[in-house]
């Protein structure tokens, strides 16, 4: 797949899948994903996908310090429902990293080890965007993403496909539209809160 070259730039998010070790797929069960991976995943890169990507790198580094994320051990919780401002396509990138699924994933093994349901949930009381959990020593981070500090992607979306858009806003629609992204993974300290 071609894509843009400053997508390798962006930071790698590593975890530890014991799952992954178990049925063979590495010795270790480590795994390096990408924001790439996720561009794959989503069909698409934008401000929600990056943020996305953005609140699960940082709110497993603040919910493990120096440790490597344990996929398959997180319970992820956002404010809102899948519906809400598009809730749903972060709650798809959260799940792909943690491995965190609602009542559609991996059951486990017949012992109940490796189960991936009932660690995704929407709707829920918290005073942030998301909550994350360890389930071993039950820490929580909570996490804001404020993409509207640094960039207004609405703006960009309407220059484009207003009935009177000009011819080169929206032929260069497509270069901005990422440059926007771009800016969103230049301000990381700007657009995640880590409250």
């Amino acid at each position: 797949m071609k894509y843009l070259k400053w997508f390798d730039e962006v930071e790698r998010i590593v975890v530890e899948d014991d799952l992954c070790k178990f049925l063979g797929v590495n010795d270790d069960g480590i795994i390096e994903i990408s924001y790439v991976d996720i561009v794959k995943i989503a069909g698409h890169s934008c401000a929600t996908v990056a943020g996305a990507y953005l609140m699960a790198l940082h709110g497993l580094k603040a919910l493990y310090g120096d440790e490597v994320p344990r996929r398959g051990e997180v319970k992820v919780e956002f404010k809102k429902l899948p519906r809400d401002d598009n809730t749903g396509v972060v709650g798809s990138v959260l799940s792909n990293i943690t491995g965190a699924t609602a009542d559609f994933g991996f059951g486990g093994i017949p012992t109940g080890k490796y189960n991936r349901r009932d660690l995704l949930f929407f709707g829920v009381d918290i005073k942030s965007d998301l909550c994350l959990t360890r389930l071993d020593t039950y820490k929580k981070v909570f996490i804001n993403y404020r993409p509207g500090k640094v960039v207004n992607p609405m703006s960009i979306l309407m220059s484009a496909i207003k009935p009177d858009a000009k011819k080169e806003d929206i032929e260069n629609f497509p270069k901005r539209f990422q440059e926007m992204v771009k800016r969103v993974f230049e301000n990381q300290d700007k657009v995640i809160e880590i409250v």
